[in-house]
């Protein structure tokens, strides 16, 4: 620090001056013999090189007296000593540039003390008589100690101004300190010894700071010992705000009762900085707490607040010891402790936020604000800086909307949840509702998070003023989010629109965990999925094998018509959710995941898509079918039992003509049964089960279905995956059939119908009467087929082992019988059974 800034940051009253000149006349004369060392080619400490222009001055014209008075001895037989002396100077004063807690001035007093010796052996006569005037530094310090006690508090802490500071680029609170831990034992000592205090009824503030202070080295720690003394033992005395009982002012009074308001913390905080000798001022104002009114003009309107500005290493740095020891619950008039190590040095460009000095110089900014842009600043908490959050707009708290709407977005730099509150406007800012949010439950905006920003869309159900609060926390945090910024939105004329369903998981889109969970992509984003078909599909890209659980909401949907309104594929890098829309409007749509192979895992939330369906809806009846297996379509479950290279690789199956065939390799040759169902209407499921045929050859199984009527099917396949244990499902299709012409049924299928036995004509069951039918079909290991009817007709085996023959239906008859003699017995044993049509004069 600079001899200039030295004496620029003890510049005292101009009642003192007449000291501190004497003083300024120690400095110089301190400095005397620096510039004729210069003549003589001596190296001089570059600390003594910059000087400022008045020390250096004055050592010129110290110089010329001496010139005047002994030019020669002072130069020839003096120049030993004053190398001595020089370099005595020297060391002390680089040794002075290294020392914390005293100032450069304090420093240099007492370095000219040490030399004063030395110095009068080598000055004239005249110079040594000055130096006898010289007044110590303890005199100086006792007299302006005497003069500040004789002016009112408003002229205190002048010994400084508030842009005074160290050489160099102007520090923040970062600089000082990294973070809060490395006080970890000043503020255990202080705690430990404010309760010991406490208990032994100690009141006097110069014990109370001599012992809290123990152990602090330096200016820093014990500037900090003093603020959490003060948030931790005195709260803030309600009662007396509100006028119930009389306000406490002395410090004795307000540490003994253990309470006071604001200008009672500010008051002590001096006291006790004056104890340690920190420069320490109070600083008045108004401020966005108890009682402020968003809105309101402060202009004209007395100053309700107060707290402190310190000055460390010649910056000055403010705090709020009320503000950092808890808050005002005015709805039940008591004081909630919560101690808020914000407000502790806080940088001035966040401070404004929410404190106003009544002077601008305690604003402590390069560029002052003027009251018309604090009233319109967006209120802040300290939550909002301590996550590290940035205002994107709006950039005033009042908001008005535009066509209805209203739009906030906040920036931040590592992973948040965010929720948000939409409330009727009242008069105060803080009303005493509680300043954290356990879940969001606000259906009148859309809040979307997306990797570095969230944007909430505001749309206000009806005319009028609302209060909007934003609340945010760490999205790996488990505890309740917590306030961070407020503003007020005013909306003239509401936008017509339908009721948007509550999403109580917070934010539209992927969740911020989704990540961590397996999710890394979706094919919507945060924005509102529109369509007009009652049609949705969404996929989720996964990182591993991850199970899936889906819940559709809409305001007048009931949660067991929802349940047929979705199906869910789950494949080892992709999740499919497809959604039927019967109702217009919007639907919420949550997706739940977990490790597959972990079931004792819980389902976690990874995503909240808000769905609008403007035009066609699907009716009731063509809802996906009832009891649908949680894994629609070939995915995991079938890989890992062996079924693989599906013909259809969707859970969907579209039937143009009514029928199909899904194929598929059975590569464990595992026992396969497959079911065909859909809610039972005209249809009944003995009926359905004759639309549904299965052929087995080699490891290829082919499911043949040929549906009767339009609408969705349910087809289970279900497989033994442990020999003699129970079928298991494997997945399901849907099947949706828009031709309206019925297909046919197919045969009657037997248990002697078994792997490798193909059916190739006739492939329907229901055959014409009198009519002759080509029968062409393959049974492994028969030595005889025939079709039995009013009589049996043998099928000869070709070159290409297939039993072929022609069959006459007859008439009057209702079925034919595939049989054949398998295996070393002789015995028949029926394979399929074909009704035969009855003609309308037989019915």
């Amino acid at each position: 620090m600079s001899a200039e800034v030295a004496v620029q940051k003890f510049s005292l009253p101009f009642s003192c001056t007449a000291r501190l000149s004497q003083a300024i006349e120690v400095t110089q004369k301190a400095c005397i013999q620096v510039k004729p060392l210069e003549h003589h080619g001596l190296q001089v400490n570059p600390v003594l090189n910059n000087q400022n222009p008045v020390a250096i001055k004055a050592a010129r014209v110290q110089n010329e007296i001496q010139a005047q008075q002994n030019p020669k001895p002072a130069l020839r037989g003096g120049v030993a000593s004053l190398l001595l002396q020089t370099k005595l100077v020297s060391a002390e004063l680089t040794k002075s540039t290294v020392l914390s807690g005293r100032s450069v001035f304090e420093e240099l007093s007492v370095e000219s003390e040490d030399q004063r010796p030395m110095a009068k052996r080598q000055l004239s006569s005249e110079s040594a008589s000055r130096t006898i005037a010289v007044v110590k530094k303890s005199a100086v310090r006792k007299e302006a100690e005497e003069q500040r006690h004789l002016k009112p508090k408003s002229q205190l802490g002048l010994r400084a101004a508030p842009y005074a500071a160290a050489a160099g680029k102007k520090r923040r609170r970062k600089d000082l300190f990294s973070n809060s831990e490395v006080f970890h034992n000043v503020d255990a000592q202080a705690l430990k010894a404010g309760a010991e205090l406490k208990l032994k009824c100690v009141y006097e503030v110069k014990i109370i700071v001599q012992s809290i202070t123990q152990g602090a080295r330096n200016e820093l720690e014990t500037l900090r010992a003093i603020w959490v003394w003060l948030c931790h033992n005195i709260e803030y005395d309600v009662s007396g705000y509100l006028g119930e009982s009389e306000k406490l002012s002395s410090p004795e009074e307000v540490i003994a009762a253990g309470r006071g308001v604001c200008c009672g913390y500010s008051t002590l905080c001096l006291d006790m900085c004056r104890e340690v000798g920190i420069e320490c001022q109070e600083v008045p104002g108004h401020s966005k707490g108890v009682g402020y009114c968003q809105g309101q003009s402060l202009k004209n309107v007395k100053s309700d607040h107060m707290w402190n500005a310190v000055l460390l290493g010649g910056q000055w740095f403010l705090m709020d010891a009320c503000w950092g020891a808890g808050r005002v619950d005015m709805e039940n008039k008591s004081f909630v402790k919560r101690f808020d190590d914000f407000y502790f040095l806080t940088d001035p460009e966040d401070f404004i936020h929410s404190h106003f000095p009544d002077e601008d110089k305690w604003q402590l900014l390069d560029t002052p604000i003027p009251m018309e842009e604090f009233e319109r600043r967006v209120f802040k908490t300290s939550a909002f800086f301590a996550m590290g959050l940035r205002l994107i707009q709006p950039h005033h708290f009042h908001i008005v909307t535009d066509d209805g709407e209203a739009n906030v977005s906040i920036g931040f730099s590592r992973p948040l949840t965010f929720a948000y509150e939409i409330t009727q406007h009242q008069d105060l800012l803080h009303i005493g509702a509680s300043e954290q949010k356990d879940s969001g439950n606000s259906s009148f905006g859309l809040l979307t998070v997306s990797h570095r920003s969230m944007k909430l869309q505001l749309l206000p159900p009806a005319s009028g003023t609302y209060d909007v609060k934003l609340y945010a926390r760490p999205e790996t945090a488990t505890t309740p989010l917590t306030w961070v910024c407020s503003f007020m939105v005013e909306c003239p004329k509401p936008r017509a629109m339908e009721e948007i369903p509550e999403n109580p998981f917070l934010s539209w889109g992927l969740q911020s965990i989704a990540g961590s969970l397996g999710v890394s992509g979706s094919s919507q984003g945060s924005q509102v999925a529109e369509f007009d078909n009652g049609d949705f599909e969404l996929t989720l890209k996964t990182s591993r094998a991850l199970m899936v659980l889906c819940e559709l909401v809409h305001p007048g949907l009931e949660a067991s018509i929802a349940k047929r309104c979705l199906v869910t594929q789950i494949q080892p890098d992709l999740l499919t959710c497809h959604v039927l829309c019967p109702l217009r409007g919007f639907y919420r749509l949550s997706v739940f995941v977990r490790d597959y192979e972990k079931q004792d895992l819980k389902f976690q939330n990874a995503g909240n898509f808000l769905l609008h369906c403007k035009g066609k809806v699907v009716s009731t009846d063509q809802l996906f079918p009832p009891n649908l297996s949680s894994t629609c379509g070939p995915g995991i479950r079938t890989s890992d039992a062996g079924l693989s290279k599906f013909s259809h690789t969707t859970a969907l199956v579209g039937l143009q003509q009514g029928k199909c065939n899904i194929t598929f390799h059975n590569q464990h040759d595992l026992e396969l049964h497959s079911v065909l169902s859909r809610e039972e209407k005209q249809t009944g499921t003995t009926l359905l089960a004759r639309h549904l045929f299965c052929t087995y050859t080699d490891s290829k199984v082919t499911v043949s279905v040929s549906l009767p009527d339009v609408g969705l099917y349910r087809l289970g396949l279900y497989a033994k995956t442990v020999p003699g244990g129970d079928f298991n499902p494997m997945c399901d299709f849907i099947l949706r059939n828009s031709c309206d012409q019925p297909g046919p049924p197919f045969p009657c299928v037997y248990s002697a119908w078994r792997k490798g036995c193909v059916l190739f004509e006739p492939r329907v069951g229901m055959l014409e009467p009198d009519a002759w039918v080509r029968f062409r079909v393959r049974v492994p290991g028969a030595h005889r087929v025939c079709v039995v009817g009013e009589t049996r007709t043998d099928l000869k085996l070709n070159k290409s082992r297939v039993w072929e023959g022609d069959v006459f239906t007859g008439s009057g008859l209702q079925q034919l019988k595939l049989a054949a003699s398998l295996g070393e017995s002789s015995d028949m044993v029926v394979l399929m059974m074909f009704d035969i049509k009855q003609s309308e004069r037989e019915v």
